[in-house]
């Protein structure tokens, strides 16, 4: 069933929820080493501009991760996040990430009742779906609300998808997400994927979401793109900041949404006090021509990754490389 668009430029809809993946996809950029000072002034930040998720970071195992190597947000430990939000006294949700074989979710993720997170949200690629669903029963049994994402769909045929997504709907998960890793989706394609996300959301009353990455400068575009079409929940990040070439931006975000409630300009003062003193010290991320060249081929970025930190500028030798591992 083909779907029409939902509301206008000019109205709001209610059911919109933006989450702000700032520390959990901005940390693949600097392994999770941001300063107290970053951390408390995005949480008041989010808070000002009437964000409804802040996702903190990754719960992710310290039997595979080394503490030493990352920053305290990739562990997301109970009492770091306590340290900044109290008991969280605002209307603001906290989220974490928990990636599949990558956790121990059982161990780590504590019940509701002793933690101030209120979102669980499980990563997963097409094959591990099974394990995700035991996931995200550990916790929703727990008491948390619960959200999905599939990873590198943009690989995967549609016959698995539609398997999996049926798979998933049937689990108690309360967000399915559509998530672009490679960057690679045009907003027709992702109007096309809304339709079967947004049917099989209807058949089994789960809501939908949206993770856009900004390879084809298409982050923005493809996140209302899936809007139009009824996805629900939002990711974006402050100034785009995320792993390669970032994703749709916290500021574009909130300047479209037409929500009251939403206050772009806490946004534009965390903007002024933070992220151009990361830029200044060397921090990178962002649109860049080694991403668009792995966005346009369906391409994990890992490889733009080490192009750039290599320093090099021969795009077209680069371009060549990647086609010959793409044939």
């Amino acid at each position: 069933m083909s779907r029409s668009r939902q509301g206008s430029l000019v109205s709001f809809r209610p059911d919109i929820k933006v989450v702000d993946c700032t520390m959990r996809d901005g940390g693949l950029v600097n392994n999770f080493q941001f300063t107290e000072d970053f951390v408390r002034d995005l949480y008041q930040a989010n808070i000002r501009a009437g964000v409804d998720y802040m996702e903190f970071g990754y719960k992710a195992s310290k039997e595979i991760f080394d503490p030493k190597k990352f920053g305290k947000w990739k562990f997301c430990d109970e009492k770091d996040i306590r340290a900044v939000v109290g008991d969280n006294k605002s209307g603001m949700k906290i989220s974490v990430m928990a990636d599949v074989g990558r956790t121990d979710f059982r161990k780590d993720i504590l019940n509701k009742k002793d933690s101030v997170v209120d979102l669980v949200r499980v990563a997963t690629y097409i094959n591990t779906i099974p394990a995700a669903i035991e996931m995200l029963e550990d916790a929703k049994a727990k008491g948390y609300e619960t959200t999905v994402n599939i990873m590198a769909v943009s690989k995967v045929n549609e016959g698995d998808l539609e398997g999996g997504l049926e798979l998933l709907a049937q689990s108690s998960v309360d967000v399915i997400y559509l998530v672009d890793s490679f960057g690679a989706f045009y907003p027709e394609q992702i109007e096309r994927l809304c339709d079967l996300y947004l049917n099989i959301g209807v058949k089994y009353q789960k809501k939908i979401g949206v993770h856009a990455h900004n390879n084809q400068q298409l982050a923005f575009a493809n996140t209302i793109e899936a809007l139009s079409m009824g996805a629900s929940y939002l990711d974006a990040t402050v100034s785009g900041m995320g792993r390669g070439a970032g994703n749709c931006y916290m500021e574009l975000l909130l300047s479209f949404l037409r929500n009251p409630k939403y206050n772009k300009a806490a946004v534009m003062d965390f903007v002024e006090k933070h992220m151009l003193k990361l830029k200044a010290e060397g921090v990178v991320w962002g649109y860049d021509i080694p991403y668009l060249l792995t966005g346009i081929l369906n391409s994990h970025p890992s490889s733009a990754i080490q192009f750039i930190k290599d320093g090099r500028t021969d795009y077209s030798v680069f371009y060549q490389e990647l086609m010959d591992n793409t044939l």
